[in-house]
């Protein structure tokens, strides 16, 4: 593809994140009972906050097992911008959809948005904690993520699951890690993203996108 294209594209994915800045959040049941609604559709909610995230997001719903009831609280902020009243006080199957948040991305947000939808993203397979190879390791201590070229059949992760440890290897194009989303040793869920991957030639382009987003939003 040439640049000319690319920048077509680029223009694009710029143009839909002016019209529409938000991500919309789907939020469903934790498990199997009970739900009673906390919110409203239009109500404002707000996230984890405080200096080490001990403050917990506004109460969504309370689920109900057994005579156990569980307040599940958001996890972002944003506006409730569609409710499934219906089941208010009714019994849901586990992975029942119940809402959706409308939340204003930042700055920020946007790019890693926009980045993940450009660089070649490595998720993970299934849930479980994830370490860079001791190879790829070394190198991002050494040089930084950003100077480790990967290709196609690398062994670049760990997955540990269950006490047993499982090689995860890369299947994009070749390029650098770009972006890392996973912190060695945390717990990530099955199809979260652990690494966006960019070939070499579209750091060009990479580079405009994130100048071009910081120049142009609030």
């Amino acid at each position: 593809m040439s640049l000319a294209q690319q920048d077509i594209q680029f223009d694009e994915i710029l143009s839909r994140y002016r019209s529409d800045p938000f991500d919309y959040v789907d939020i469903h049941a934790v498990h199997a009972g009970q739900v009673r609604f906390l919110v409203e559709e239009g109500s404002e909610v707000e996230g984890v906050s405080g200096e080490w995230k001990h403050i917990p997001g506004t109460g969504l719903f309370e689920i109900t097992r057994e005579r156990n009831a569980k307040v599940i609280t958001s996890k972002t902020n944003g506006v409730v911008s569609s409710l499934n009243k219906e089941l208010d006080g009714e019994f849901v199957e586990a992975g029942t959809k119940l809402l959706t948040i409308k939340h204003p991305l930042k700055k920020k947000e946007i790019i890693e948005s926009i980045l993940q939808e450009v660089l070649y993203i490595l998720p993970a397979p299934e849930r479980a904690r994830y370490y860079f190879s001791m190879d790829v390791q070394s190198r991002i201590n050494q040089k930084g993520a950003r100077s480790v070229v990967v290709q196609h059949g690398d062994e670049i992760i760990t997955m540990s699951l269950m006490k047993r440890d499982t090689p995860v290897y890369y299947t994009g194009e070749p390029g650098i890690i770009h972006s890392v989303y996973f912190k060695p040793g945390d717990s990530v869920d099955q199809g979260a993203p652990l690494m966006g991957v960019c070939p070499e030639e579209k750091l060009p382009l990479i580079r405009k996108i994130i100048t071009r987003v910081k120049a142009e939003w609030e």
